[in-house]
């Protein structure tokens, strides 16, 4: 079974514009409202490529009902904690120069919450042979939290995959976990810079790797992915495609190198399936949701090669 880690769930809202302006009235064509945050984007992947998945996190308020009935929906195992707090929104507004998100920052997590929280994630490690954990953390817990379950699932000899940025990622390491999911993006805050080469980018992913880390996944958008190892770096080249949505891409990715590798999939073919995952998402007008069939087409036209001349 693999488990999906929420901390800070919210109602995804995308609309759709021709363009944004700011101080202008502007009426939205399409509309997009989804369970999200980027744990449950992963959830519902995994569970359209057939996997049974079981969702914890912290869910509250009106909004938090909202998401518990679309898990149901999606045929998600709702294993959230009831919290005070309201759940957040969060809005995505899409244009063709781009995208422009508004997050709201989420509940405040009492001790009492957190504890219950750990009681329950404790006894999902007894069934789940991954825990991914995705998404920023709310308040009220600590920057080191993502590091916790990262030692927790290790103690229990599961997989722990964390996709995360920020003080979050750069704490979450220090768990050593089997894989992290950075963009080129937040890997740059990472690692200090604001700007790095392809070459030197790969360097120091196979220093974090080095440092505990199994696996590395750098999604770099059109100029496809790395996955680094302390000891090989893959990396895919992927088509171009008219990309409809690229909200949620990220976390499709993710969904499919978890998928791929419980497979047992070779290494090669665990990153064709989560360039296939992520790129089916980008094509389709909803967040966090693909095609298999697509995805396999995707897989036949996706590069891997082995960079050996670092």
């Amino acid at each position: 079974m693999i488990a999906t880690v929420s901390l800070n769930p919210s109602i995804d809202v995308r609309y759709s514009l021709p363009v944004f302006q700011i101080g202008q009235i502007h009426r939205a064509a399409s509309i997009d409202k989804t369970a999200g945050g980027k744990g449950l984007n992963v959830s519902r992947v995994l569970s359209q490529l057939g996997m049974k998945v079981s969702c914890t996190g912290f869910l509250g308020g009106k909004n938090g009902e909202w998401i518990a009935d679309r898990l149901q929906d999606s045929m998600l195992e709702n294993r959230f904690i009831p919290i005070k707090g309201e759940t957040r929104s969060c809005l995505a507004i899409l244009t063709e120069d781009g995208q422009t998100e508004i997050l709201e920052q989420g509940p405040y997590i009492s001790e009492d919450e957190r504890k219950l929280f750990l009681e329950i994630y404790d006894s999902i490690l007894e069934e789940a042979d991954y825990i991914v954990a995705s998404g920023s953390l709310p308040t009220g817990l600590e920057q080191s939290f993502y590091q916790l379950l990262a030692d927790r699932a290790k103690q229990k000899g599961r997989y722990f995959l964390l996709d995360t940025s920020g003080i979050g990622l750069a704490q979450g390491i220090q768990g050593k976990p089997f894989l992290i999911k950075p963009n080129k993006e937040e890997f740059c805050k990472l690692i200090g810079k604001s700007h790095i080469e392809l070459d030197e980018m790969m360097e120091y992913a196979q220093e974090i790797c080095k440092n505990g880390v199994e696996y590395l996944l750098l999604s770099m958008g059109k100029e496809g992915a790395l996955l680094v190892s302390k000891s090989r770096i893959l990396k895919a080249d992927i088509p171009v495609i008219k990309a409809m949505n690229p909200v949620g891409s990220g976390d499709s990715m993710l969904a499919g190198f978890t998928f791929a590798h419980s497979k047992e999939y070779s290494l090669e073919e665990v990153l064709k399936w989560a360039c296939a995952c992520g790129m089916s998402n980008a094509a389709s007008e909803k967040t966090g949701s693909i095609n298999p069939l697509e995805v396999q087409q995707f897989i036949n036209l996706i590069k891997v090669v082995e960079i050996t001349n670092l």
